[in-house]
């Protein structure tokens, strides 16, 4: 997909491509008030990231304990090598399916030798330079199978949720989970509802209303000190787990056995799978908050040498969370010293509180992945994607199914597989000739006009002379396969702009990742008080875009661009 613009970014060197953000940071030099920030964040996450870390692993199928040593361990070298300034590692809800169902398999042993399997293949994906293909995957994709993960969490915890004595072992499987849980219903206490209840309606009311305080932390604390003082009956870390050791054990390999091996590599293949999209999305979000880029190659070896090392602590998977990494930005930091900080403090509490965590209540951990279950849905993006088309209708309610009721991996290789089918059949339609709005080939269009032709104006690098304005135009189809390189370019603006004009004359189509793509570089523009302007949009990639709610006040649309040009000249005189 060739893209003009009106200058360019010296390409960086494979080191640089591989040099840790944590190193970069130092060189730009590091003051004391930089890690006065980092340390006010790395406390902010490490509270979060304290009960979440243990209702993850317990929702998992291992210990709070695992939890605690995957968020110090993984955490640490997710921070000290990554390829983000501001990546937060740990165990993550999105892998309580696949981590459940190894466990179930292969037993505990299975689970660290496939968490040891996938750090090793994340590292040689990364070293190898292929995270750039793990953004293909195309957004539909992504928003159905997290949806997906999302129902999943909350059905593994209904269970704990209302206090349930079952009198079989809980399947994994959800149709065969939903009647064991109907039938322990009879069963339901009381004090766990409450607790759970609670714990939601706590959290939900500081988010609301104290955004700066941790409002899960306060509510986990709070079900505890219930629990202790109440003597209520219901089951706690300490009655199940017999609390948390206070201090992180030695290192050690599981049994590995060929025979071993090979039965968890698709665990471990999944594993990496997960992991890198996992990581990539949440480094893309931090770069969407601070307008900085990550190395997305760099990171994924840093997932990798991270679940290793926690593998070896007796730690689960390891990658980057959305919700802590977000929190750590919010909160000030300055860089992955943050992030360090972070599991500093954690080990910190494993050292002197860990008696404490015997009195924590399960209904209240459960109440804590009920809320993280619902912000796991992207609501608004859902609705976006039934209405946008019914190509991605179907390729979104496929990959959602396909997560619920099939399998994680069978269900983004599917939703991949119609991902491209439908990219295949809209490249088909281009072909067809559109009387009103003409596309030509950009070639093509330069020649007609040096003719005299009917072709549009060629673009003209003059244009773009005015340092205030940044001109782009995009050639050909802007599809999932392009956005990421495309959006890697396209956000290179500052907000010394004032104005970022993308020609989309040469765009036949763009499907929901591409239009995902230009809203996230809209509303950060917005934020730098830059405005945006898509010239010489065609009848349908503008309907596309007014599906996706990309209009007016957030872009403007002019026929081309020198009426861009002189709107953005009329509006500085």
């Amino acid at each position: 997909m060739p893209l003009k613009t009106t200058g360019s970014a010296a390409p960086a060197s494979a080191a640089d491509l591989f040099t840790p953000k944590l190193v970069t940071v130092l060189r730009e030099g590091y003051s004391l008030a930089n890690l006065r920030a980092d340390a006010v964040a790395g406390l902010t996450v490490a509270i979060v990231a304290l009960p979440l870390s243990m209702a993850i692993a317990i929702a998992s199928g291992a210990t709070p304990a695992q939890g605690l040593y995957t968020a110090i361990i993984g955490g640490f070298f997710v921070s000290l090598l990554g390829g983000s300034r501001f990546q937060i590692g740990g165990p993550a809800g999105a892998f309580i399916v696949l981590v459940a169902g190894t466990v179930h398999q292969h037993g505990m042993d299975g689970l660290i030798l496939a968490t040891l399997l996938a750090g090793v293949i994340l590292t040689g994906v990364g070293a190898l330079r292929l995270g750039t293909y793990i953004k293909f995957i195309p957004y539909p994709v992504t928003v159905g199978f997290t949806a997906g993960i999302a129902v999943i969490i909350f059905a593994s915890q209904v269970r704990d949720l209302l206090g349930l004595t079952l009198t079989v072992p809980e399947p994994g499987p959800l149709l065969d989970k939903l009647p064991v849980l109907w039938d322990g219903l009879a069963t339901f206490n009381e004090a766990a509802l409450v607790l759970s209840l609670g714990t939601v309606g706590v959290i939900a009311f500081v988010s609301r209303f104290l955004p700066r305080w941790p409002g899960m932390l306060i509510a986990v604390a709070g079900a505890a000190l219930a629990t202790g003082v109440l003597n209520l009956p219901v089951e706690t870390i300490g009655t199940r787990f017999g609390g948390i050791p206070q201090g992180v054990p030695l290192p050690t390999l599981p049994e590995v056995t060929w025979i071993k091996v090979q039965a968890v590599l698709p665990n471990a293949v999944a594993f990496a799978l997960l992991g890198a999209i996992e990581s990539l999305l949440s480094a893309v979000v931090a770069d969407g908050m601070t307008g900085r880029r990550h190395r997305s190659n760099c990171e994924l070896v840093a997932q990798g040498i991270a679940n290793v090392g926690s593998g070896l602590f007796g730690g689960i998977c390891v990658t980057g969370t959305i919700a802590r990494t977000a929190t750590n930005v919010r909160a000030g930091a300055h860089g992955p010293i943050a992030g360090i900080m972070h599991s500093l403090f954690l080990l910190g509490f494993i050292l002197v509180a860990a008696p404490l965590a015997a009195y924590i209540p399960l209904a209240s951990l459960a109440g804590v992945l009920a809320i993280v279950a619902w912000k796991m849905i992207e609501k608004h993006a859902f609705a976006t994607l039934l209405r946008a088309s019914r190509g991605d209708a179907l390729v979104l309610l496929a990959t959602l199914g396909l997560t619920i009721f099939r399998d994680l991996t069978e269900a983004i290789v599917v939703g991949f597989a119609l991902g491209s089918v439908l990219f295949i059949h809209r490249m088909s339609k281009t072909t067809a000739v559109e009387t009103h709005q003409p596309f030509v080939a950009e070639d093509k269009a330069d020649d007609a006009d040096d003719n005299g032709g009917g072709g549009r104006k060629p673009y003209d690098e003059d244009d773009a002379a005015d340092p205030d304005v940044v001109v782009y135009r995009i050639v050909g189809a802007f599809f999932f396969g392009a956005a990421a390189s495309i959006g890697s370019v396209l956000e290179r603006i500052s907000d010394t702009h004032k104005a970022l004009i993308i020609d989309l004359a040469a765009v036949p189509f763009l499907d929901s990742t591409a239009a995902n793509t230009i809203d996230g570089l809209a509303k950060k523009a917005q934020r730098q008080g830059v405005v945006v302007i898509l010239t010489g949009v065609s009848d349908s990639v503008r309907r596309d875009l007014s599906n996706h709610e990309i209009t007016p006040p957030l872009v403007t649309f002019e026929p081309t661009i020198d009426a861009a040009l002189a709107k953005v000249r009329g509006d500085k005189a």
